[in-house]
């Protein structure tokens, strides 16, 4: 497992850095075979008047999925600790849901009955449209995924997102697959 610690307005410390390893390594400890690299950013907020000021963030990229969770509060170590514990939960989280998929029995029925779409919803004229305002936009490879996989992506990155914005982001997700199985 590859550990990767950056310091924002912090002077990454021999006492932090020991800190963060063993908090996170314990965090990380039984889920070994799963994760790959794990990225932690801290940081300290100048701005006097921005309150909690010390900032964990940790990112972990798990056999293609990434598991991201961010905890603040007054003091650098109470922030580990939190983060820690909060990585701790999703990853357990993730990989239960995992084993769920993977040993759970095939129904003959799901098995037997193919979807069929009816081809009258099917808009291939429309083009897709951005939103006016733009907060912010990121640029990331993506694989072809159902909507429930996409889903669980974005429960696992844990950020805010609105519905509209999560029901656009499964509908393109979809409209992307079903071009790829077209054209594929």
């Amino acid at each position: 497992m590859k550990l990767v610690i950056q310091g924002k307005n912090i002077e990454i410390t021999e006492a932090i850095h020991e800190y963060v390893h063993q908090k996170i390594e314990k965090a990380v400890n039984h889920f070994q075979n799963l994760t790959t690299e794990v990225d932690v950013h801290l940081s300290v907020a100048r701005n006097p008047r921005i309150n909690p000021k010390q900032t964990a963030e940790v990112t972990i990229y798990a056999n293609g999925a990434v598991v991201r969770a961010e905890e603040s509060s007054e003091n650098l170590y109470a922030s580990i600790d939190l983060v820690a514990n909060k990585i701790a939960r999703q990853l357990r989280k993730y990989k239960e849901k995992r084993h769920e998929k993977t040993h759970a029995p095939v129904k003959a029925t799901e098995v037997i009955t193919p979807e069929t779409v009816d081809s009258s919803l099917v808009d291939t004229d429309r083009t897709p449209t951005l939103p006016n305002e733009v907060v912010r936009m990121k640029y990331f490879a993506m694989p072809p995924m159902t909507v429930e996989q996409a889903l669980e992506q974005l429960e696992l990155v844990d950020h805010d997102f609105s519905c509209s914005a999560t029901l656009k982001l499964v509908k393109l997700t979809s409209s992307m697959n079903a071009t790829t199985a077209a054209t594929g």
